[in-house]
């Protein structure tokens, strides 16, 4: 039934898209999304018959050709609309559909996970970020208290045969996409060892292996744990001025090798964050857009936020319209990218520019929050799961496991703690008097 209403969606939509767009930019889009379903093709069945997600999708398999009819209808009314004005009709129509499509697939994603991974608002949590470290070897003043923090032992961190057993079972619960972050997880000798355990999790689902780091010395390693199984890597660099990077991060010299060793390495894209500052990092956006000229580089801003000791203010944030207009008064012709316009638990709007093989996006989690279409778990270093990066909550699987709990009980404990997961966070204005961890306790 689903395949017969989608397909029928998919005809509408791509009859009406070819008398709006004409034949040959159509086929181009649809062999975009036909690779992309392929590519998805694969995912595991789900865990038991469930009805309401077959409901919602051929709901959501319905509104693709109406809103392609939309579009159509409106373009053959302006018949006069330049070509620039045409696209973004029929974007809208594309945006419309990818928002279907994405409705159907969080519907699907819900009924593959086990019960311990859904929450009391209907969010499927497919994405597990685990800190290897609270470690690091710079001092980012967003992300380090100015006196420091007080470590924890080595001996209260997380072993990598805890790491792996934790990952194991979050994968066979559900998890597609595992990120590596810190302090600085390229600081963990054993490195190498993890991405490799974790990858060999492929057998049981997992699909991506990422991981964030500062670059400072990610390029000695880098080579060796692309063939551990590394998929994805983010660089977080926040400014391309020696002299500005002692003040943001206590430290000079260049880290953009790191970033131009992933591009070698096949790492595509390779992911650039950019933490923005309002008068310390933000005359630089445009230096930063630049880097997606000739390669598949995806610059992301992230508003900056609050956590323990990070000096945050509610008038260093550069909000995401106020980003995105000084960057579209330089370039006209950025868009929003139609194919993930949809999917709920996309963090960043994606964007592309004219003439850039690169991307540009906005986190937004202070003046825009995507809180409805979360997915994100994470475990840190000491073994804490923390169901929501600005919650307070947390509970120790290392205890747990260190106490003898059998995977059943570890199941039991993080289904409870995800079904207390709220609907939203508490907003800019009140996250700032909370308490919670410093950035780099909780893993960026």
């Amino acid at each position: 039934m689903r395949a017969a209403t989608l397909a029928r969606g998919g005809r509408h939509l791509a009859a009406s898209l070819e008398r709006a767009w004409g034949r040959a930019r159509c086929v181009a889009l649809a062999a975009s999304f036909a690779s992309r379903d392929a590519a998805s093709a694969g995912a595991r069945p789900a865990r038991a018959a469930d009805p309401a997600p077959a409901a919602a999708e051929r709901g959501a398999a319905a509104s693709p050709s109406a809103a392609v009819r939309r579009a159509r209808t409106q373009a053959s009314a302006a018949p006069e609309r330049d070509a620039r004005a045409e696209d973004d009709v029929v974007a809208t129509a594309v945006a419309d559909a990818a928002r279907a499509a994405a409705a159907a697939r969080a519907s699907a994603s819900a009924s593959k996970v086990a019960p311990m991974l859904l929450d009391t608002h209907g969010r499927a949590h497919t994405y597990l970020r685990i800190s290897l470290t609270e470690r690091c070897n710079l001092r980012c003043l967003y992300c380090m208290p100015e006196d420091g923090v007080e470590l924890a032992p080595r001996s209260a961190l997380l072993t990598s045969e805890e790491i792996v057993r934790l990952a194991r079972l979050f994968v066979r619960a559900g998890v597609t996409k595992i990120r590596l972050t810190g302090g600085e997880p390229t600081i963990r000798a054993d490195l190498e060892d993890i991405v490799s355990a974790l990858s060999d999790l492929r057998a049981d689902g997992l699909e991506d292996v990422a991981m964030t780091t500062n670059g400072i010395a990610t390029h000695r390693r880098l080579g060796a744990l692309r063939r551990a199984g590394l998929t994805r890597v983010n660089v977080s660099l926040d400014t391309l001025d020696d002299a500005k990077a002692r003040r943001i991060i206590d430290r000079t010299g260049p880290r953009t090798t790191a970033f131009a060793m992933a591009l070698e390495l096949g790492f595509d894209p390779v992911k650039v964050n950019v933490v923005l500052m309002r008068g310390v990092n933000d005359d630089e956006m445009l230096d930063f857009v630049a880097l997606t000229r000739d390669d598949a580089i995806n610059v992301r801003f992230i508003e900056y936020m609050p956590f323990d000791g990070n000096r945050w203010e509610t008038n260093k944030v550069v909000s995401y319209a106020e980003a995105k207009a000084r960057i579209e008064a330089a370039h006209p012709s950025v868009r929003r990218r139609a194919s993930d316009l949809g999917d709920p638990s996309e963090v960043a709007k994606n964007f592309t520019i004219d003439g850039h093989a690169g991307a540009v996006s906005f986190v937004t989690s202070m003046t825009d929050h995507f809180c409805g279409g979360c997915n994100r778990l994470r475990v840190m270093a000491d073994g804490n799961l923390k169901v929501c990066l600005f919650g307070n909550a947390e509970v120790s699987l290392r205890d747990a496991m260190r106490a003898g709990a059998s995977e059943e009980e570890l199941e039991d404990i993080v289904r409870a703690a995800v079904r207390r997961k709220k609907a939203t966070h508490a907003g800019m204005s009140n996250l700032a008097s909370m308490e919670n961890r410093s950035m780099i306790k909780i893993g960026g």
